[in-house]
């Protein structure tokens, strides 16, 4: 496939204030893309745009991946400045760690609203203008969309549900002429990756799993493996690329990943950190 040339095209990014989508943005811009950030935090998301250039490439606008209203409002303000909308990315997500037994309703329902009804909301709300240009879909996934991890049942379900939500979307829109792309990175540096490894659940539960298929990579590669993806409208790219298998066979890794990484002592004593006091 051709390179899909970003120059000039107008790229929106949910989440744009956290450390994604800020990189996101900025190595968007320096191929040329105009910038729509869209964020919760108004005042994070206007320096940005100013520093990647000011209002005539680069725009702030409040949402909240929680309100379709607002994504409604947010794309339709993008294409009365920009003019168009050509690709957009859902990039908005949280995490939370903790076992069924000592979550609350409310906590397991926000996590998924937020990274997989907000993945939805994002798309159908841009659906009718990255139509309009036969542009590009794309969602941040997880290696946790395969790899499913105790004290993370809300987490790896929303992204598990985000992977299948791309497959089906991607066969509905195909003779739209849009192209649906999902992202599947291992752990890289950022504010969620931190607070699990403060977590003292977190901790537990991780210590000593991050080699192999959970070994943390920079940023910077998360960043250029998503702007490659987009640059060749990619259905899938997985950060890093060796961590394909476990895309291709899920079913034969959760085999052998269960015993070795999730040993029983460790999730029990995981899961006894999380009991109220």
């Amino acid at each position: 496939m051709p390179r899909y040339e970003l120059s000039g095209r107008v790229v929106v990014i949910t989440g744009a204030t956290g450390a994604l989508g800020s990189a996101l943005a900025r190595a968007l811009r320096a191929k040329g893309a105009r910038i729509a950030l869209l964020a919760r935090d108004m005042d994070k998301a206007q320096a940005l745009a100013q520093e990647l250039g000011g209002a005539e490439v680069a725009l702030a606008c409040r949402a909240d991946v929680q309100s379709y209203d607002e994504l409604e409002h947010a794309m339709a303000a993008v294409v009365s400045h920009f003019g168009r909308m050509d690709v957009v990315l859902a990039n908005a997500g949280i995490d939370h760690v903790a076992p069924m037994v000592h979550m609350d309703a409310p906590t397991f329902e926000r996590v998924i609203d937020i990274n997989l009804n907000g993945v939805w909301r994002t798309f159908r709300s841009s659906l009718q203008h990255v139509q309009a240009q036969q542009g590009y879909l794309m969602a941040i996934c997880s290696m946790a969309a395969f790899v499913h991890s105790p004290l993370q049942a809300h987490y790896t379900a929303s992204k598990a549900g985000v992977s299948a939500l791309c497959n089906s979307v991607r066969l509905e829109l195909r003779d739209l002429n849009v192209g649906v792309g999902c992202v599947y990175p291992t752990f890289f540096p950022s504010p969620l990756l931190e607070r699990m490894q403060d977590d003292d659940a977190g901790k537990k539960l991780w210590s000593g799993n991050q080699r192999g298929l959970w070994e943390t990579v920079s940023l910077e590669d998360v960043v250029a493996g998503i702007v490659h993806g987009i640059e060749r409208r990619r259905s899938t790219v997985v950060v890093p690329k060796r961590n394909a298998l476990v895309m291709l066979m899920p079913g034969l890794f959760r085999l052998l990943i269960e015993p070795i990484g999730f040993k029983r002592a460790a999730v029990k004593a995981a899961i006894a950190l999380t009991r109220p006091r």
